[in-house]
């Protein structure tokens, strides 16, 4: 028996020709459509002379209106292609990186980088959470879901969408009741996570190799961890890396709680201190440390307050130089991802000659192989991570 010939897709053309391989196309390079496809439908997309151009999802509320998927005409973008793409980024993870021999805490699909714009995937031991950002990837959710537990069968799976990226996408997530807490396990070292609080999971696992790394310049050290959410760098540094003395500062209180909790798990002795970092550091009535990091949380998602925010990380990095020990080890990072790897390091050249350093760059790395970017969408090459020597 013969399969019946899906029906064509839905049509949109662009204004112009189709120059770039980059997956958003913004609304306006988009013609307006007759008649408009619902939100996150899949629709087929064509040049100004007619030409076909990509296949993706249509968003005619959104200021992203086409999520290109694929460039091939003869690609459908059906269940299969979504079972593909995500046994794909399954693969790169537990057969090509060998993340499990490592961690049970990683990005399983990174949106772009995977080749599935809109959506992101962390794992968190038995716990995967599903991020949307499109109401394209909303909308096969549950087909989404059906392919994840194909390779995590026993998983709890848990979803939402940021408030601001349903308004801007026109979907209602319906965010279900957060999962139970779990504990994750990293390069030996444990942390709790919640996914679903208000911290989201309380745990960054982008920065794993960054917190590595860091832990080898740590033995006999006083090392002080700069906005140190549920305190990674630090425990590191005390748990692994042999550090005389941590100490981690937060402004929140909630997240130092988990902090504490997940020091007393590693049995690491870390002095933790709700303080506004800005305050802290200007009392200056404290000796300098050997290391320093400083891991400040995104600071805009807003194109028109990159300046602001590049102000703002310049004004933390002076103050944060001052606190190192000439010769000492000074890991500076940005998970704006707005803000370039161009932008920030010229940033820290403007704080080291305001603070009087001088700031001699050992490594410049990003968030961990679980997070891989396509070289043409370069935003998904969102963290930034200078480790420094400092005199």
């Amino acid at each position: 028996m013969n399969r019946p010939t899906p029906a064509p897709l839905p049509v949109i053309q662009l204004k112009t020709e189709r120059r770039s391989n980059h997956p958003w196309i913004f609304q306006k390079m988009v013609e307006k459509p007759a008649t408009k496809p619902k939100p996150g439908s899949v629709v087929d997309i064509v040049d100004r002379e007619g030409h076909f151009a990509g296949r993706g999802f249509y968003n005619g509320h959104s200021r992203i209106a086409l999520r290109v998927l694929t460039a091939d005409p003869d690609e459908a973008v059906d269940e299969a292609f979504f079972a593909r793409k995500i046994a794909q980024a399954v693969s790169l993870r537990r057969e090509v990186l060998r993340l499990d021999a490592v961690t049970d805490a990683y990005r399983l699909i990174h949106s772009e980088g995977d080749g599935l714009s809109g959506l992101v995937v962390d794992r968190f031991a038995n716990t995967l959470v599903i991020e949307y950002f499109s109401a394209g990837m909303f909308k096969v959710r549950d087909l989404i879901r059906r392919c994840l537990l194909e390779h995590f069968p026993d998983a709890d799976l848990y979803w939402f969408a940021e408030e601001h990226v349903q308004k801007q996408e026109s979907f209602d997530c319906g965010i279900p009741a957060p999962p139970t807490p779990t504990v994750i396990h990293e390069h030996g070292v444990q942390f709790h996570a919640a996914p679903g609080t208000k911290h989201k999971t309380g745990f960054f696992a982008d920065q794993r190799d960054n917190r590595k790394l860091l832990s080898t310049f740590c033995e006999g050290r006083r090392v002080l961890d700069l906005c140190c959410n549920s305190g990674g760098f630090g425990i590191y540094a005390k748990a692994i890396g042999g550090a005389s003395e941590v100490t981690g500062v937060d402004l929140d209180e909630e997240i130092l709680a988990i902090a504490e909790k997940n020091a007393r798990l590693n049995k690491a002795k870390v002095r933790f201190v709700q303080a506004d970092i800005f305050h802290w550091l200007r009392d200056g009535k404290r000796d300098p440390y050997d290391v320093v990091i400083l891991d400040p949380a995104k600071m805009t998602r807003d194109r028109e307050q990159v300046i602001p925010a590049l102000k703002k990380y310049l004004d933390m990095n002076k103050l944060a130089l001052g606190a190192v020990k000439p010769g000492g080890i000074f890991l500076t990072c940005s998970c704006t991802g707005l803000v370039s790897e161009e932008q920030f390091l010229d940033m820290l050249r403007r704080a080291a000659f305001y603070a009087g350093r001088t700031v001699q760059v050992l490594k410049v790395t990003g968030a961990g192989e679980d997070h891989p970017w396509q070289a043409h969408v370069p935003e998904s090459r969102y963290l930034k991570a200078a480790f420094c020597r400092v005199e």
